[in-house]
């Protein structure tokens, strides 16, 4: 019986700027029977605010901004936890930008404390050089979360992780990753969330992070093949998740309630 969901949005509720009407009264039937649940998100691009207001004006979905758990607050959680300075180089976009600046961090591109990767649609070859040498400086390097790619109505594009590996090779440091599938980002969204870790459910769409970061850090898991994991690749899956549906219209609420 599940008391709260854990719930993906790229590929899950929506698919780039394409609607997934499944998706979304997926979530009107949780608003409908009172379930508590989080979006728990990897994008860093958008600030929680940002993200709030995209479900309300494009994909009919209107929500607390207490649901919304970014990869980016997790960040900003992490950097706080060690205190290891208030500075920041940052590769990224408004969302993240945004919330290190507000938490008190000063940009630096010479000898910054941190050096934080996100998924930055403006990325150019000096913004790549001037991480790589902070990070060979001594830097801390993290990375917002893995995902190589992002689904959207183009296809699969680059992900923040693509970015991050290249500057992994780079540098040859591996980074702290933040975001599914990894605990920071799990074990901080179920304390908003307040649920017991095994009546919690991770819903997503994407094996590799969603699916995995519940497999990683026992929850049960909802894999949804709308997004990045395909049909045909679920038999050859290393761990089933616990349950696989083609849409979110198959979910049975009172069978788990």
């Amino acid at each position: 019986m599940y008391k709260g969901y854990l719930i993906d949005l790229d590929g899950t509720i929506y698919k780039g700027k394409d609607r997934i009407p499944e998706g979304e009264a997926f979530v009107h039937e949780l608003q409908k029977r009172q379930i508590p649940y989080l979006f728990v998100t990897n994008n860093t691009t958008r600030t929680p605010e940002m993200v709030q207001s995209m479900l309300a004006e494009h994909f009919n979905i209107e929500t607390a901004i207490e649901t919304i758990y970014t990869a980016t607050l997790a960040t900003v959680d992490y950097m706080n936890d060690m205190n290891r300075g208030k500075t920041a180089y940052v590769i990224g976009e408004t969302g993240l930008k945004t919330a290190i600046q507000e938490a008190g961090y000063t940009h630096d591109d010479e000898s910054p404390a941190y050096v934080v990767v996100g998924l930055d649609t403006e990325l150019t070859y000096e913004k790549l050089a001037v991480a790589t040498l902070a990070i060979q400086k001594g830097a801390i390097f993290i990375g917002t979360n893995p995902d190589l790619n992002i689904p959207t109505e183009r296809g699969m594009l680059p992900g923040a992780g693509s970015l991050i590996a290249l500057i992994e090779a780079a540098t040859r440091v591996k980074p702290v990753i933040i975001g599914k599938p990894e605990a920071v980002i799990m074990n901080k969204a179920l304390d908003v969330l307040g649920t017991k870790r095994s009546e919690t459910v991770m819903v997503g769409d994407n094996y590799l992070t969603d699916i995995t970061a519940g497999i990683k850090n026992d929850f049960p898991t909802l894999l949804v093949t709308t997004g990045f994991t395909k049909p045909e690749e679920v038999a050859d899956l290393p761990i089933q998740p616990d349950h696989v549906l083609a849409s979110l219209a198959d979910w049975d609420f009172d069978a788990h309630e």
